[in-house]
């Protein structure tokens, strides 16, 4: 089934209200055929990833965003589930460590990068960095950056500064060959409200929920605050975001599998040329004329 995902694409410096963008969507799909959709992309992304690894010239480096509970382990689970697990990884990025914060905040993520023929998925990212830290401005005295010694001292320009650099480095990293997606899962304050009574009540599930996540979720208007200028100020061409609906799991996941492998689609992929057909020939005949040694 077609479907415009052009209409989640944040263009780049445009204004962005989060109340803009769907939160719920089924893009034509039910249950059932949205699993049929995520079965058939699983399939080529598989055939594409091998070509992927073997051409040898890109790498992609999928980011995703959200709040608490809107589904990104889920996405990663399905859409990801038929790639070889040697040529993808995940790195999930959490309160920064010691020896983290004693490197500038762009260290940590820097040696989780994916070398060419292999894909990473960053579940939360750099992006932290203008967005935790920017409803949370106390967390970046944690930094010990030279003029900002109080929260008092952390201007727009400070917040400016960080767009730019983060966008300056994606560029570097697209000019070399990297190709990046990003993905905000936009789910509503109901449907995130309904998953944490789910975690709440049913013991299975009882681990997944955190009671710093009610913290967050108290902050919600600083966020979305924080969420619109992260996408107005950081979608480019070279590395756009998109806002992918998360009320409806099953849609979400298609729409991310979707969006992947139109990607994959565009790069142009070849396996590198074989040795010529004489090589192969004589190969082949000293193959068969082996003596068999028991």
């Amino acid at each position: 089934m077609d479907f415009n995902y052009s209409k989640f694409r944040v263009k780049s410096d445009s204004k962005v209200n989060l109340k803009d963008f769907a939160t719920s969507e089924n893009g034509g799909f039910d249950k059932k055929s949205a699993g049929d959709e995520i079965k058939k992309n699983i399939k080529q992304l598989k055939e594409l990833q091998e070509m992927f690894y073997a051409d040898d010239r890109y790498s992609l480096l999928i980011i995703l965003q959200a709040r608490d509970a809107a589904g990104k382990d889920g996405v990663i689970r399905h859409v990801m589930s038929g790639i070889n697990p040697q040529g993808c990884r995940v790195h999930s990025f959490k309160t920064p460590t010691t020896n983290e914060l004693e490197h500038d905040y762009m260290w940590r993520h820097y040696r989780a990068l994916p070398e060419r023929g292999m894909i990473e998925i960053f579940n939360r990212s750099h992006y932290e960095n203008v967005l935790a830290t920017k409803v949370n401005p106390q967390w970046i005295l944690n930094e010990r950056i030279p003029r900002y010694g109080s929260v008092d001292e952390i201007d727009k320009q400070f917040w400016e500064n960080r767009y730019a650099a983060i966008n300056a480095i994606e560029k570097h990293w697209y000019d070399n060959g990297m190709r990046i997606l990003k993905f905000f899962l936009n789910i509503s304050k109901e449907e995130q409200k309904k998953r944490f009574l789910a975690r709440i009540d049913e013991p299975d599930k009882n681990w997944k929920f955190n009671s710093d996540d009610l913290h967050a979720r108290s902050q919600w208007d600083k966020y979305e605050k924080a969420f619109e200028e992260m996408l107005e100020k950081t979608s480019k061409p070279y590395a756009p975001w998109y806002v992918i609906p998360a009320d409806k799991k099953f849609f979400t996941r298609v729409a991310v599998g979707d969006i992947i492998l139109e990607l994959f689609k565009s790069l142009d992929l070849h396996y590198p040329p074989a040795e010529s057909q004489e090589v192969l020939d004589k190969a082949r005949e000293q193959l068969m004329n082996e003596s068999l040694v028991f």
